[in-house]
């Protein structure tokens, strides 16, 4: 199925829902939020993204401006990297939108620094509801209780494994514990030509991913980067847990030491040339590991399941992206409503088919069609529901970047675990204050 014609099929299915969405917006029923905002003002509007590699944004953006010509939404495509997406969002924020931006697609993680900094604002809950999505992925949106940034993609780790390999060894069902992921390992290893198999990947190389391998670690053995009430507890009993199995995993070999320089590519290349038991990534790499065009030495060989945890089954990472509405926007009546259709059901669920990208409402994790495209949503929504978010911090670049050295100090053991956590404590009290 194509982009264009998945976007058609979306507008047609969804005109008398739009219909109504477009009555309410034109009206005068709704009220402003209770800052004095005007959310019935109706008139072009700009959508800020990064680089869409899956072709479905403008084509559904077209849809749209078929639908509503007097409320014209124009995509303004920013590059692939998340960096320079958020400086770009970032400068026109503080040159009182200059570029011109109203809606923006928030990465989970710039949520705090964008509501606490004002470059975004309160979405008022009462007209952007959001019964149906998924709740890790609403409080990803969420900042100091209120909606800031309303759910639109989802993201979560799985554990790969290799079936044709657990099944040799005699392992029945993949492990739900670090233990239960070594003996595994040990066990392969004993099969004939297997001596040399490495046993577990992800993303360790000093960057964004190594902040979300350390803290599904820390997760996973009952610890926290940040108490609910704001605080860091990098270096508590059960935080120290989680980053000394990954040191050990270093130090033992369960981790290969190449994977320090691993992103989530080569971390596929590896599971993907058949070198790994078990691999830790997102799911866009299920579609890529099964391909029959000889790209892949496990295509049919693999599954996925949850992480696996210090006692039982492990925390995922959140990711994904949420949409924003910058404080500079005008047209806030046109913006609401293209948010609530661009997220709607049948455009969610077209999104997926055509990007792989996880959606936020929780329904379409059931879907048949869906499920049959994409054999791991289940697992996946598992994940999902007891997924961590990474610090709400405002000065979240300097927090993530302050955990990246820790952490990387640690595997490289260039000091004990235990000082370079104690120091990383005393950072981030000084980066939450």
């Amino acid at each position: 199925m194509t982009v264009r014609k998945n976007a058609r099929r979306i507008a047609v299915t969804g005109v008398a829902l739009l219909a109504v969405l477009a009555t309410a917006a034109c009206g005068g029923s709704d009220s402003g939020s209770s800052d004095g905002a005007d959310w019935t003002q109706t008139g072009p509007i700009t959508y800020v993204q990064g680089k869409d590699t899956s072709g479905y944004v403008q084509p559904a953006i077209d849809e749209w401006n078929k639908l509503y010509p007097d409320q014209k939404v124009t995509f303004a495509e920013l590059s692939d990297s998340a960096d320079e997406q958020r400086a770009a969002m970032i400068e026109n924020a503080t040159t009182n939108g200059a570029k011109g931006y109203d809606v923006l697609s928030v990465d989970v993680v710039w949520t705090a620094e964008f509501a606490g900094n004002q470059y975004i604002q309160e979405l008022p809950k009462d007209q952007f509801p959001t019964d149906g999505y998924l709740k890790p992925a609403v409080d990803s949106g969420t900042y100091f209780d209120k909606l800031y940034a309303f759910p639109a993609t989802s993201d979560g780790a799985m554990m790969y494994y290799r079936t044709d390999l657990l099944e040799q060894a005699g392992i029945a069902e993949p492990p739900k514990t670090w233990d239960e992921v070594v003996a595994a390992c040990d066990a392969v290893k004993k099969l004939p030509g297997q001596a040399s198999i490495n046993c577990w990947g992800g993303q360790f190389q000093k960057y964004e991913g190594l902040t979300c391998n350390i803290a599904e670690f820390i997760n996973s053995a009952g610890g926290t980067f940040i108490t609910a009430d704001g605080k860091p507890d990098v270096n508590s009993d059960a935080a120290m847990s989680g980053v000394n199995q990954m040191v050990d995993w270093f130090d033992d070999g369960t981790i290969p030491k190449a994977a320090q320089t691993w992103q989530e590519e080569e971390s596929r290349n590896a599971f993907q040339s058949g070198n790994l038991v078990f691999l830790r990534n997102w799911p866009y790499v299920y579609t890529l590991a099964n391909k029959d065009d000889g790209s892949s030495e496990v295509n049919g060989k693999f599954a996925v399941a949850q992480l696996p945890g210090k006692d039982g089954v492990g925390v995922s990472t959140l990711g994904g992206h949420n949409m924003g509405v910058t404080t500079t926007a005008k047209n806030l009546g046109t913006a609401k409503e293209f948010i609530k259709w661009w997220n709607s059901a049948e455009n969610q669920k077209a999104h997926t088919i055509v990007s792989s990208q996880a959606p936020t409402i929780e329904g379409l994790y059931s879907d048949e069609e869906l499920v049959k495209q994409f054999p791991y949503m289940p697992v996946l929504r598992a994940s999902l529901a007891n997924a961590e978010p990474r610090p709400k911090a405002v000065e979240y670049g300097d927090v993530t970047l302050a955990i990246q050295d820790a952490t990387y100090n640690a595997i490289q053991g260039n000091s004990t675990p235990k000082a370079v956590f104690d120091r990383l404590q005393t950072d981030l009290e000084g980066l939450l204050k």
